[in-house]
Parts: structure tokens; C-alpha cells; sequence
């Protein structure tokens, strides 16, 4: 980092490149056959093309810079249209560490400042570099928790590792989930296809390219951004690290999660293999990030047993339900597919509920993160004297659903966790 010298820093210089990402190396692909294979004079249109973003991006890095100020971050970008922006470090959720495979090659990382409140913003410090990363992560954590006292250089605390994702399991259930099994009739249709019609698997590939394209990008994103993927815990909470060419480090901080959900698809059931992902405060996706942080579900553990998910289980939800009440027999008219997966319990501070046809899905909802509580009764459930009620939160990736209950329980229960969550926020 270079500092201007009255406390704003810059960031890396290389940085543009690295923000660049696929357009430097396409950049790079392109002229390199043209620097070694034809005349200087013969390429000037794109060594002109090159030289502008460059430039941009030299132009980018002068004008951004940073500094602490008291417990706010302030970032400052733009030439034409100057931003100021203050990110108050007591809103903080988590801070951290994103590599992409261009970072990893120039040994810069980006720091990346989940923020609290209704907008879920995100500061980033892309990029800085890789031996400060740290230090200043440590620095922001502790004028978060107002502790600017303290030794930014004091040894990290002992950390318990609770679960590993093995590499080849994390293969197999990819080709084993929905995402997987998508792509491999694609390939098999194509292959056979070209065995028996291949005058019309031409067309069929030139017309349908760009889902095949979309198809395997889904498979091998989902594989490099959990391969590897180690789950430990501190004092500060869950620390994420893993990747293959893009390493990210993530802290979810107990008061981040909105809800929980364990899932088990139905080719997973015979090995007892199950996926367990949270619903985070301050994870929408925002402009800068990559597509990889779209959805707001973090897969905690991408591929496990049951015994690991239920030691995870056991940090996020302690007070969770351990067994849930099937609903009654009558609802099998209404449901026959889903009807033995259907229950549901609560505790003082958490609900649970179980749904799903092909594959099981159970979700844990802590009562102080409800937003709504909704009773909801179709046609067929009057028929059944049945009745759903649903349980938001602000997230928008997991939800709580007590499906087809009877009414009279449906009532009870919507009174009951109404006033358990009153009281469960008021507690927090």
C-alpha cells in the first residue's frame, strides 16, 4: 500500500489488473500470437485496444483510496463523479479474504467488509497486498469490537477444526445433485446423438451451445469454490476457508445466521450424505462481486455425513427441537408424496420443520430472527381441515414451513411462536 501522507492509502498498484480478471487474460491470449507471430505494423488496432485499458485502469487505482477515520472506513473513487463512501466498522458482520487465481499469481488479496442493517452493504479493498491482508483484517475486527487497545500483532487464537470436504466426495455428489445429473444427459444426449444422428447433433450442438456452456460453468464454479473447504471454529465464530484456483476465507459470526437448512437428495440418502447451508445477514450479492456470491445460501458443508452436519448443527442451533411431530394421517390424502417427510417442532428459541418429495429438506429458523408469522389455509386443506403456517425471516433463501397441520394445532401453534418470538427478540 502507498500512503499519500495524510492517511489515505492506495491500493495495490497492480490491482486494476487483477479486477480485470477475464478481460486481462483474454487480453493477453489475444496478443501474444500477435507479438510473436505477425508484424508489428499489423497490430496496432489492438495493441491501441490494450494501451486504453491500461490506461483506464491506471487512471481507476489513481483516484481510489482508502483510510481508517476513527471507527468509520472511508473509500473515495471516481474521477468525473466523486463517491465518498463511509462504512461505520461497528456495523460489521464479517470481514473477508477473497483470492481469485490472477490475485493468487501477483500475491494480492481483497478484503472484503460484510456490513449489518436493512441494506447489507459491502466495502471492498480490492486489491491489497497479500502480507498485509491480515494485520489489517485483525486491525478492523478489534475497532469493531471497540477494542482498539488491544495488540493488532497478538498470535491468532487456537482454532477447532470441526469438518473437512474431502475432494473426491465433493466430486461425486456434484454429479450426483440436480446440477450434475443436468449435465450429464446433456453430454449423453450428445454423445449418443453423435453415434447415431450426427448430421443432426451438429445443428443440435450449434444451436444449443451456449446451454452447454452454462451447464458445465455451474458444475466446475461449484466445484472450485468448495473444494477444500475446511470448517473451523474460535471465539469470533465458523471461519470458511477453501477453493481450487479462487481461496476465500469467511467468518460467520453468530449473529449473522438467519436460519439453517439441512439437505439430503435422494441419491444421497443410501450413502447418508447430506448438504447443510445458512442463510447469512449482509450476503446479497453486490456490484463488483462475482457470480459465485449471487445467492444468499452459504453451503456450510458442501457434502458430509450426518454426524458431521449434526456437530455443526450443534454451534449454530444448540437449543434446535431433536425430534419433530409427523402431521396427521389425513394429510397423506392431500400430499401422498410428500406426506412422510411432512413435521415439525419447536423450543423455546428455534422452530424446525421438514418438507420435501424427492429430496428431505429440514430447516431451523431461531425464533429472534422471524420477521412474520403467516396462516395460510387453501381449498383442498378446508376440505381436510388442514392448514399451513409459514415462517419468514429476512433472508430470502430459507423459510420455515409447518405444512398441513390441523387447524386447530395450526392456530395454537401461530399464537405460540408469535409470542416466542416476541420474546426471543426482545432477549437478543
Amino acid at each position: 500500500m502507498s500512503d499519500t501522507g495524510d492517511g489515505w492509502q492506495r491500493l495495490h498498484p497492480l490491482s486494476p489488473i487483477v479486477r480485470g480478471g477475464r478481460l486481462t487474460i483474454g487480453l493477453v491470449i489475444v496478443l501474444a500470437p500477435i507479438a510473436f507471430g505477425r508484424r508489428l505494423s499489423d497490430a496496432y488496432p489492438q495493441f491501441g485496444l490494450a494501451a486504453v485499458a491500461v490506461a483506464l485502469g491506471f487512471v481507476s487505482w489513481l483516484v481510489t483510496r482508502w483510510r481508517i477515520d476513527g471507527d468509520d472506513l472511508r473509500i473515495e473513487t471516481g474521477l468525473l463523479r466523486r463517491r465518498s463512501l463511509r462504512f461505520p466498522l461497528s456495523q460489521v458482520q464479517a470481514i473477508d479474504i477473497v483470492q481469485p487465481g490472477l490475485a493468487r499469481m501477483f500475491r494480492v488479496a481483497e478484503l472484503r467488509l460484510r456490513m449489518g442493517g436493512s441494506t447489507g452493504a459491502t466495502a471492498r479493498l480490492a486489491y491489497l497486498p497479500e502480507r498485509e491482508v491480515v494485520p489489517l483484517r485483525a486491525r478492523l475486527l478489534l475497532l469493531a469490537r471497540r477494542d482498539a487497545a488491544a495488540p493488532v500483532d497478538a498470535p491468532p487464537p487456537d482454532e477447532r477444526v470441526l469438518a473437512r470436504v474431502r475432494s473426491g466426495q465433493l466430486a461425486a455428489s456434484i454429479l450426483t445433485s440436480d446440477v450434475g445429473l443436468y449435465a450429464e444427459l446433456i453430454l449423453l444426449a450428445l454423445a449418443l446423438g453423435v453415434v447415431f444422428a450426427p448430421r443432426a447433433t451438429a445443428g443440435i450442438v450449434g444451436g444449443g451451445f451456449v446451454w452447454i456452456i452454462t451447464s458445465i460453468t455451474v458444475v466446475w464454479r461449484r466445484f472450485n469454490q468448495e473444494y477444500g473447504l475446511t470448517v473451523s471454529e474460535d471465539h469470533e465464530g465458523l471461519h470458511l476457508r477453501g477453493g481450487l484456483i479462487a481461496l476465500t476465507t469467511e467468518t460467520i459470526r453468530p449473529g449473522r445466521v438467519q436460519a439453517v437448512r439441512l439437505v439430503e437428495p435422494l441419491l444421497w440418502r443410501p450413502l447418508g450424505w447430506c448438504r447443510l447451508e445458512v442463510d447469512l445477514a449482509g450476503r446479497q450479492r453486490s456490484k463488483g462481486e462475482g457470480e459465485a456470491q449471487r445467492g444468499r445460501l452459504r453451503a456450510l458443508l458442501p457434502v458430509g455425513s450426518r454426524a458431521v452436519a449434526e456437530g455443526l448443527l450443534d454451534v449454530l442451533v444448540p437449543d434446535r427441537p431433536r425430534h419433530l411431530d409427523p402431521p396427521p394421517r389425513r394429510a397423506r390424502w392431500k400430499t401422498p408424496l410428500r406426506y412422510r417427510k411432512l413435521a415439525w417442532a419447536r423450543t423455546e428459541t428455534c422452530v424446525a420443520a421438514r418438507s420435501g418429495r424427492l429430496r428431505r429438506v429440514t430447516s431451523w429458523v431461531p425464533l429472534e430472527k422471524v420477521q412474520s408469522l403467516r396462516r395460510v389455509q387453501g381449498p383442498i386443506q378446508r376440505r381436510f381441515t388442514l392448514a399451513t403456517v409459514h415462517v419468514d425471516t429476512a433472508g430470502r433463501g430459507v423459510h420455515a414451513s409447518l405444512r398441513d397441520r390441523d387447524s386447530v394445532e395450526a392456530e395454537q401453534a401461530l399464537a405460540q411462536l408469535t409470542d416466542l418470538a416476541r420474546t426471543a427478540r426482545r432477549a437478543a
